[in-house]
């Protein structure tokens, strides 16, 4: 039996996406995405916690992430969870765990004249990339 590795998250961005172009001109978008649970404690006091979280869009996706969002875009990000590591300049084994998107719908009341939902429709229903296993450049 095959195992399953899908992510499915709603959130704001914490940063404008940065992008970066890899060898043969292929766009690569990351960004932090906050994630926030509120419960009450038994005093009824609510508290709030807020998960951050990596994610890496490739290709189509990443240009339309550079296009239409920024700093506290609210957006729907279903993907896979990848591990990738690394040795530091001193030798240290280092770890990042990020949200590879492959699914992408902004939550956005309006984004640059267009509604969220609207855009999608003229971009095909479903915004979304094919997986790849590359190597980021950041």
């Amino acid at each position: 039996m095959r195992g399953v590795n899908r992510v499915m998250l709603i959130g704001n961005l914490g940063k404008d996406p940065d992008i970066q172009f890899l060898e043969g001109n292929i766009p690569v978008a990351k960004f932090s995405l906050a994630t926030t649970e509120s419960f009450k404690d038994r005093a009824g006091k609510t508290i709030s916690q807020t998960e951050w979280h990596t994610i890496v869009l490739w290709r189509g996706l990443a240009e339309l992430a550079q296009k239409f969002l920024h700093k506290g875009s609210m957006v729907y990000i279903e993907g896979r969870l990848k591990t990738r590591s690394w040795d530091d300049k001193d030798g240290q084994k280092k770890y990042a765990t990020e949200i590879i998107g492959d699914n992408l719908i902004m939550l956005d009341k309006k984004t640059d004249g267009f509604e969220g939902n609207e855009h999608q429709e003229k971009s095909g229903n479903t915004l979304s990339e094919g997986s790849t296993d590359e190597v980021l450049p950041f």
